[in-house]
């Protein structure tokens, strides 16, 4: 049996946490790799040691295998854990560990390679009787063979990179037109985001819940389940909420499909940690392969809940040698779990990644209640990796109760400075059919109306641009120097209101107010408001509108304030300046960089003619693709971009002359 002393963590963010938290339970050295974008992280600091390895890119850091291997004999490490995404499922990456005298903590690299290509993936669970979905998977790349394969199996089809996971590299093509460029854009995100364009065709299912079971074998032929995951909320693929138990099982469900798990892993003669997905189709009630993930899922707290298992400690234990200490008869689902994925993301602009400071993170104190993640106050969203800012799990004794104890966990969620997707993560734990447990892989397109998310009432508006307008003026209040013996808003006629104008959601507020004694009145539009500040402490307030208490959380940058109060959540407010500046004008046939992003293709050159919906340049942010179209007919004047070039956004990229 080996024995490990310290691991190189080859990963970041919260699942480097994780793995942290878990070495120091174990009494292991622990030490992490990290970028420049990295350097003040907290990862970085939780850590016994820390080595830094380059640029922020992912591929001049992360994905270097030669700086992960020299970090790790720097740090004279036994054993290398590569996380999730990165280098956890490259089989190069685990045959070198083993060649340069380090332990891998994964899976052998035979399985990672067959499970690494999704159509050797699919032709090993054939042949072990594992049910698997109809479509095509070969050597012959070519576009023509591609499409002609996508037309035999009949639309939709789904496109799907071989390498790799977390919906990069997918796409569904529902008619003969899109195929070919649907083609050319999976393969080039796949490129960059595994460095392996091939694709594999599958018959689309338009109904399916996306079923998965946790795998967990050790070196002596050993391999249990560890009962199953429902991840059918999803959203581009990534899975937005894991659930366990799922709310279709049955015994009987649940035990093909866990038979079906371990056979495919007995298959790979499989040796830690892993996943086998299915789809499952409830009409029929049958359930296909789709693939296995040789590595630990983002989502394993949820299995860990309902167990009461440490998986990174197996997993150390297992790379040790170790054997398994449970069989599959121990194997028990106690209560339940939920977990839900907190991004930095712009819901209302098509979930576009947001970057930006937090600079206020807090959770309240609830009872089952588990944060995975490496933000804390004061952490920077980068640009250059996912945007997911923390995972955020409930354990309780049944569905209900947990929904019920994360609904509030996510209302009294403080995440200020940059936008998330709480407030859509709200809007589906109470939606009925979720409620239910009635739901597929197209709940969120079909149930969820996006642009109700984040609407605030008139009242609601009000009520922000009071508490901000009383924040405001308590801060000017403490800071007054000059005349402090004068009433504050002293006027020569009484009754003249003072006056604030704000922008909350891009709607224009005009707050006017007096101050009598310890009291308040304010008129915005047509309406009276009687307010009085109850507390104030640090960057929390407490007030009293019309008799109602309620508690804010602001923080105050410049001329914008971050608040945030339970019954609304988390909200921008912008004070407009007395004499405003000037907007900068929009150049017409300009195409703007929405978001922060580095320009990965341009389809065009000075003097082409191009027709509306044409392709100009592609985009990528926190390792998803986004195309930028023609919006109109008309001749490229001018490209003012170069591949591979880091823009902010607002970014000129390109000018269009109209025909």
């Amino acid at each position: 049996m080996k024995h490990i002393n310290t691991i190189l963590i080859a990963n970041r963010g919260e699942i480097a946490s994780r793995i942290i938290r878990t070495c120091k339970k174990m009494g292991i050295t622990s030490a992490v790799v990290y970028s420049e974008a990295d350097k003040n992280a907290a990862f970085v600091r939780q850590a016994d040691l820390a080595v830094h390895i380059g640029e922020p890119e992912p591929v001049k850091s992360y994905l270097d295998q030669d700086k992960i291997i020299a970090a790790a004999k720097r740090v004279e490490a036994d054993a290398i854990h590569p996380g999730y995404g990165f280098l956890s499922e490259n089989a190069t990456f685990a045959r070198r560990c083993d060649k340069e005298g380090l332990i891998f903590i994964g899976p052998k690299p035979n399985a990672i390679e067959a499970m690494g290509s999704k159509s050797r993936a699919k032709e090993i669970m054939e042949q072990s009787s594992v049910p698997v979905i109809p479509g095509y998977r070969g050597e012959d790349q070519s576009d023509a063979t591609l499409k002609a394969e996508a037309l035999k199996i009949g639309f939709p089809v789904l496109l799907k990179a071989t390498a790799g996971g977390g919906g990069k590299g997918m796409r569904i093509v529902n008619e003969e037109k899109e195929v070919i460029s649907a083609i050319a854009s999976a393969k080039r995100e796949a490129k960059s985001a595994f460095g392996d364009d091939e694709l594999l065709i599958e018959k689309y299912i338009a109904s399916g819940r996306h079923i998965e079971f946790q795998i967990f074998g050790d070196q002596h032929g050993n391999v249990i389940h560890l009962l199953e995951r429902e991840c059918s909320i999803q959203r581009r693929y990534q899975k937005v909420i894991e659930e366990s138990p799922s709310p279709i099982m049955t015994d009987t469900l649940r035990t093909a499909m866990g038979e079906a798990a371990v056979t495919a892993a007995k298959a790979l003669h499989y040796d830690n940690a892993g996943t086998v997905e299915f789809i499952f189709e409830e009409s029929t009630g049958d359930f296909y392969f789709l693939e296995v993930n040789t590595r630990l899922q983002v989502e394993h707290p949820v299995t860990e809940e309902i167990t009461g298992l440490d998986l990174v400690k197996m997993q150390i234990e297992s790379a040790q040698g170790i054997p398994l200490e449970i069989k599959q008869k121990d194997v028990e689902s106690n209560g339940y779990a939920i977990e839900v994925r907190l991004y930095a993301e712009d819901v209302s602009n098509n979930f576009a990644p947001a970057i930006g400071t937090v600079h206020k993170f807090e959770f309240p104190d609830v009872e089952g209640l588990r944060v995975e993640s490496a933000i804390e106050s004061g952490s920077e969203i980068s640009m250059f990796y996912d945007p997911m800012i923390a995972k955020i799990i409930v354990k309780d004794s049944d569905r209900t109760t947990a929904h019920a104890k994360l609904a509030y966990v996510l209302r009294q969620l403080v995440c200020q400075g940059t936008v998330t997707n709480q407030s859509f993560l709200q809007t589906l734990l109470k939606h009925d059919d979720f409620l239910k447990g009635i739901y597929d892989t197209h709940f969120i397109d079909k149930k969820i109306d996006i642009s109700e998310i984040n609407m605030l009432s008139d009242i609601q508006i009000q009520e922000l641009g009071i508490a901000v307008t009383l924040y405001s003026w308590y801060q000017r209040e403490q800071s007054r120097k000059i005349l402090s013996t004068l009433p504050s808003g002293w006027r020569n006629s009484f009754y003249e209101h003072q006056k604030e104008t704000f922008l909350i959601h891009e709607e224009k507020l005009t707050v006017k107010y007096r101050y009598e004694g310890e009291n308040f009145t304010f008129l915005i539009g047509e309406k009276e408001f009687e307010a009085m500040i109850v507390m104030v402490e640090n960057n929390r307030i407490r007030i009293s509108i019309n008799g109602l208490q309620k508690e804010y959380s602001i923080i105050p940058i410049a001329n914008s304030y971050f608040m945030h109060t339970a019954t609304i959540g988390n909200v921008k407010v912008i004070q407009q300046d007395r004499f405003p500046i000037k907007e900068k004008e929009k150049i017409k046939g300009g195409y703007e960089s929405p978001i922060p992003s580095q320009v990965v293709k341009i389809h065009v050159t000075p003097g082409d003619e191009v027709k509306e919906g044409d392709p100009l340049i592609v985009i990528s942010s926190m390792k998803m693709e986004n195309i930028l179209e023609a919006n109109q007919d008309g001749v490229i004047e001018g490209v003012f971009a170069e591949e591979g070039q880091n823009v902010e956004a607002g970014f000129l990229l390109l000018k269009i002359n109209e025909n």
